[in-house]
């Protein structure tokens, strides 16, 4: 089992990444209340730690290039937030089905390459990786979303 604070980290991206992918190529305030829950500040102005985390995380995908922001709202959002190039390609890129197909996703994940039951353009949507992080957290189960996260993002490109 993941540490608590990993399996924090897999989520909080994912949905931060998800939220930039459906208003892409629009510029959004990310808020971190939006993602890891309300939080109310100490009596010093000091916010918890689970809050930290996820503004923590949000900076960390900058740093690694995935998002881009003008500014931060204090610790409590990121101002003009929006893909990158590479973030937006990568769940834009088809997952493969075979490693899809292992998840534990609540609906059915990608659609088999030959599983003609469905439109041309629903099966593409399907088979996208944004919708795989989409169906990961509408699951709520963990290892799922880490694995998916893992593999969307950590897996070499083309993949």
């Amino acid at each position: 089992m993941a540490d608590i604070h990993i399996e924090e980290f897999y989520r909080d991206s994912a949905i931060a990444l998800v939220q930039l992918y459906s208003v892409f190529p629009r510029r959004i305030n990310l808020f971190v209340e939006d993602i890891a829950g309300p939080d109310e500040p100490d009596e010093f102005g000091l916010h918890s730690p689970r809050h930290m985390a996820c503004f923590g995380a949000l900076l960390w995908l900058e740093e690694e290039g995935l998002l881009r922001y003008i500014d931060t709202i204090r610790q409590e959002a990121l101002d003009q937030a929006v893909l990158t190039r590479n973030a937006f390609i990568r769940l834009s890129t088809p997952a493969p089905y075979d490693l899809v197909a292992a998840l534990d996703l609540p609906e059915p994940g990608v659609p088999a390459p030959d599983d003609d039951s469905l439109p041309r353009s629903v099966r593409q949507d399907r088979s996208t990786w944004v919708h795989v992080l989409r169906q990961s957290i509408k699951g709520g189960h963990s290892p799922t979303l880490n694995r998916a996260m893992q593999a969307a993002f950590f897996a070499p490109a083309g993949n």
